[in-house]
């Protein structure tokens, strides 16, 4: 019973020193804060309950701990520096200052946290689309520290560029490209309406169509194959079916003495109109 009351009094001694205690942490809108006193992490309800920023906390009760300052930059400095270090790319805002992102190194992600994955960053007060960054994870979430001024700025032009275009993910190819860029792009495009698979397919067609000298009319979803209808110059309406992975021709709706297959659908409107 002794030793009870005795570890009882202890934690009620160190309770009454934490709330005599200021702490500095990072805040997402609506989220917690956490600070660890004597071995033990303590949880709790910012206040402003919207606050998000980093902020020098005062603890109110057990429950709640009060924004009592903005802390200056060597003191964020000193607490990321005790965090996991980690390059990413941003892809796009989640919401607020939380914005989505990819490792730059997929096998130094590996390496240093156990996982490759897009990962939320919090707090990004700078930075843009496919903007190279450096943060810090806490084994739980990211915290964004700054942007990797050390990399390359030309390799997030090119995806920049690529995207006003709307050039597809697969198409993409530039001098410096990785894996993990196109990642990155994917996640970007897969946020975007235009990026939508259906009008993506559409302007796929569109695109080898155009090339060849032909026009979409329509086209629909066979599982493995589309089947497309389109004119040629000179208007002449033809239906064929076109291999979604390369755009291969399947089968012309013309007769092609079983050689469709060596045909894809730009080279098609070719063959067509000089048949």
């Amino acid at each position: 019973m002794t030793d009870i009351r005795k570890i009882l009094n202890q934690l009620a001694t160190q309770e009454a020193k934490l709330l005599d205690t200021q702490f500095l942490a990072p805040c997402v809108r609506r989220g917690r804060v956490r600070t660890k006193a004597g071995g033990m992490v303590y949880t709790f309800q910012p206040k402003p309950r919207n606050f998000e920023g980093w902020g020098i906390f005062q603890p109110v009760n057990e429950k709640i701990a009060q924004v009592v300052d903005e802390p200056n930059l060597p003191q964020m400095a000193e607490y990321l520096q005790l965090l996991v270090p980690m390059r990413l790319q941003l892809a796009h805002v989640l919401q607020g200052q939380t914005w989505l992102a990819y490792p730059v190194n997929e096998s130094d992600a590996q390496q240093r946290t156990g996982f490759v994955k897009p990962v939320p960053v919090h707090l990004v007060t700078e930075g843009s689309q496919f903007e190279p960054i450096v943060a810090r994870w806490d084994g739980h979430s990211w915290w964004f520290e700054e942007i990797d001024r050390r990399a390359d700025p030309l390799p997030s032009e090119e995806l920049r560029a690529a995207l006003k275009k709307l050039t597809f993910p697969q198409e993409i190819r530039f001098k410096g490209m990785t894996p993990e860029m196109r990642i990155v792009y994917e996640l970007v495009t897969q946020n975007l309406k235009d990026f939508d698979p259906k009008f993506l397919d559409e302007k796929r067609l569109q695109r080898a169509l155009k090339m060849g000298g032909g026009e979409l009319q329509e086209f629909r979803d066979r599982d493995d194959y589309w089947l497309v209808e389109w004119t040629s110059r000179t208007g002449e309406r033809h239906s064929s079916a076109i291999a979604k992975n390369d755009l291969t021709v399947i089968s012309a709706g013309i007769c092609l003495s079983g050689e469709d297959r060596n045909f894809d659908l730009q080279s098609l409107v070719g063959v067509v109109e000089d048949r």
